[in-house]
């Protein structure tokens, strides 16, 4: 079964093609950073009127580098919620509209259920049950995930998330937007035990987390610095990203503790962190876990976890009729 999906969630327009659910024909993402990095952080309105503009260009080159027309494609599978309500809109009523001029079955996926799957494409090994780190500049949560499409919510912020949280701090230090990839380097330039922040583990018992007061601790700090230079500023964002990271992998492996597994994986924008990758794979191995990382170009937003998604929701009769709306929050407490 071949099946187009679209992921216009955030300020990613992104359209792939899947075959079987595993099988990455093409995968194009056309991303906003530029246009946002002027605002420090993502324009809903903006976003939604670059997606319609760049919706039907990105489709047809997913669809020209497949080597595929519509009519060859089996379903067409849009990211249905959570994210931004006008980006949302914009893909889910391109695909209801391409499914019903298509006759294509429409699939509605979860964009958060996306994410998770990113670690199963291309695997040839069973990835279930596992506990899931989900973490991204919108949403941090931890998932056991039983099996395919059956995936429970244990935790998740109370406030900011974790990539939010690198964006705001990234901000404060003058680093422009996105905040990630910049912190993450710099961070590497600086001395993570310099410059000690509390670690915000909410409940060690329980599986919640909560950014905000980091972000705060380093707004006070900075404030009671008169000049910071670029050494300093490196201590900071390591100081900063080590008590993120600490208190991530701690969440991941007290999660596999009590629910008694043996397979963990980080997925989302912030799997893309080398700190974490580096201290989640020192974790694992030391406490026999195994760890499912997925490539670098699953990690952001992207279609190709939209149509595997789609793909399994098809197969276990999941469609969604041409009235279905979008939802712009986290609707279910279970994937």
């Amino acid at each position: 079964m071949i099946v187009l999906g679209i992921e216009t969630s955030c300020d990613e327009t992104a359209a792939a093609i899947v075959e079987s659910g595993s099988s990455i024909k093409s995968s194009i993402v056309a991303s906003q950073v530029s246009v946002h990095h002027t605002f420090g952080g993502v324009v809903p309105e903006l976003a939604s009127r670059m997606h319609m503009e760049a919706i039907v260009p990105v489709v047809e080159k997913c669809l020209d580098e497949a080597g595929l027309t519509v009519s060859e494609i089996d379903a067409v599978a849009a990211t249905q919620g959570p994210g931004l309500a006008g980006a949302l809109l914009v893909g889910f009523c391109f695909a209801k509209a391409l499914a019903f001029t298509s006759g294509k079955p429409l699939v509605g996926v979860d964009h958060l259920e996306g994410h998770l799957q990113t670690v199963s494409i291309d695997s040839k090994q069973p990835c279930f049950p596992m506990i899931g780190l989900l973490a991204s500049g919108g949403h941090t949560g931890i998932y056991y995930l039983k099996s395919q499409g059956d995936y429970q919510l244990l935790g998740q912020t109370r406030d900011d998330a974790a990539g939010e949280a690198y964006d705001k701090v990234a901000k404060m230090l003058g680093l422009g937007y996105p905040g990630g990839a910049v912190i993450d380097d710099l961070a590497h330039q600086g001395n993570p035990e310099a410059i000690y922040f509390k670690r915000p583990y909410v409940d060690k018992q329980a599986y919640d987390f909560s950014f905000s007061g980091i972000k705060t601790a380093v707004m006070r700090y900075l404030q009671s610095c008169p000049k910071i230079d670029h050494s300093h500023r490196a201590d900071i964002a390591a100081g900063f990203q080590e008590a993120v990271v600490d208190v991530l992998v701690y969440k991941v492996l007290h999660a596999a503790k009590k629910k008694n597994c043996s397979q963990i994986a980080v997925v989302g924008g912030v799997a893309a962190n080398k700190r974490l990758r580096t201290k989640l794979s020192e974790a694992a191995s030391r406490e026999k876990l195994t760890l499912r990382i997925p490539p670098l170009s699953l990690c952001g937003d992207n279609a190709a976890m939209i149509a595997a998604v789609g793909y399994h929701n098809l197969k276990a009769g999941k469609g969604a009729s041409l009235d279905a709306d979008a939802y712009s929050r986290q609707i279910r407490p279970k994937l």
